[in-house]
């Protein structure tokens, strides 16, 4: 009898705020027979560990970082025989410093793999745990692969060692391909499928139809993403101040939480909120559980992410999936997922006015709402879905395995 698949899952700094699709996806695998091990390269920051599933995640992850000049010292002499790729250090002098951090997870990994009969395992980054890995295979452990969610720019040194050694790798969107097709040539794996990540359909979902604002109560909008410039929340409170002004009443909630647990970004945005009186109009919630995330979705009119730039985007994937229809931007991959005027509506980032107006003309169209809600429901549970990408995972798994 042929034994289950036995995969390593790696993940950075997990479990995080913003990993509710990665635990998905690890069930998903799971339910299809793939045996998951858990694996992170750090323990993420208290603050960060808010879902209900995230105590249950932790127990199972092993953290393979930890600072030790020894440990890196034995991980070179395992490379060594193989020879060391000058690729690992051609790319700057972060170089140099990636590696002496990455070698003793590698070792780890490499030793574990071989303790735990791990068949195959997958980075979902192309950062240092994608570097974790590739050296690990180096040193003769398990094949890897890579998922990349955003550009190359912001994922670290070495990129054309780790994807020139990677058994496949996916990439969110057809757009982030392409640049990487262009950026990285002949180093590409000899398979790279375009595959977004998805989320769960069956936990996000509707119980009752959607029903748009009516007269007599404000509008309800919800915004989900880390506290960062770049997601356009202070163009949100700034188009939420305009929609006031023209005398549209609208209650906004801001889930989600800076790098610095608080004490970061969050304290420019609190000024603006204050700045442009909107106390009793607005509320900056921090980070919330996936549980309370998906009742406060369920009870929105809209669902606003005005980002700057946006790879894809879970967050609308996870409105969308709730029947929640979503304003987003014309920024990055989110075109992939949004068709404006037909599975939601965007705007131009950095552009505050526009989106107020937009918000404001979706509230006096109950019938286009309700035709958003449905339409962005069926884009998800079409080409989003979490079990999606975890059959692609594991079918080209199983296809080493077998090859």
């Amino acid at each position: 009898m042929t034994r289950p698949v036995r995969m390593g899952y790696l993940l950075p700094r997990f479990p995080g705020q913003t990993q509710t699709c990665f635990w998905r996806e690890i069930l998903a695998l799971e339910d299809m027979g793939v045996a998951v091990d858990v694996l992170s390269t750090s323990r993420p920051a208290p603050t960060d560990m808010v879902h209900g599933w995230s105590g249950k995640a932790a127990a199972r992850t092993t953290y393979l970082s930890q600072l030790d000049p020894l440990a890196a010292i034995r991980a070179l002499g395992g490379l060594a025989p193989r020879g060391v790729d000058v690729a690992m250090f051609g790319e700057g002098v972060a170089g140099p410093r990636d590696l002496m951090m990455a070698l003793p997870a590698a070792g780890r990994l490499q030793a574990m793999a071989r303790a735990r009969g791990i068949d195959h395992v997958h980075v979902h980054s192309c950062g240092r745990a994608a570097l974790v890995a590739a050296l690990a295979a180096r040193m003769g452990g398990p094949t890897y692969s890579l998922t990349l969610h955003g550009p190359l720019s912001g994922e670290g040194p070495a990129q054309r060692f780790k994807w020139r050694n990677a058994s496949f790798t996916t990439i969110v969107t057809d757009a982030l391909h392409g640049e990487v097709a262009a950026t990285l040539g002949d180093d590409l794996p000899p398979r790279v499928i375009t595959q977004p990540v998805g989320v769960d359909t069956r936990y996000l979902t509707r119980q009752t139809p959607y029903e748009p604002v009516c007269h007599g109560r404000p509008m309800r909008l919800f915004s989900c993403a880390r506290l960062r410039p770049e997601k356009g929340h202070h163009d949100l409170l700034s188009a939420t101040r305009q929609l006031l002004d023209m005398g549209v009443d609208v209650r906004l909630e801001i889930a989600g939480e800076d790098e610095a647990g608080g004490s970061g970004y969050r304290k420019k945005l609190e000024a603006h909120l204050r700045h442009l009186r909107l106390s009793d109009h607005a509320k900056l919630l921090g980070s919330l559980p996936s549980e309370a995330i998906r009742e406060k979705l369920l009870t929105a009119d809209a669902f606003v992410l005005p980002s700057w730039h946006e790879t894809l985007g879970v967050s609308y994937m996870e409105a969308m999936a709730c029947g929640v229809p979503t304003i987003g931007t014309e920024a990055g991959g989110v075109t992939e997922l949004i068709r404006d005027g037909r599975t939601g509506i965007l705007v131009p980032p950095r552009n505050p006015g526009m989106l107020a107006r937009a918000i404001r003309n979706f509230a006096g169209q109950p019938d286009y709402a309700r035709a958003l809600s449905a339409a962005g429901r069926a884009q998800v549970e079409a080409r989003f879905r979490v079990e999606q990408g975890a059959e692609r995972i594991a079918a080209e798994i199983r296809r080493l395995r077998s090859s």
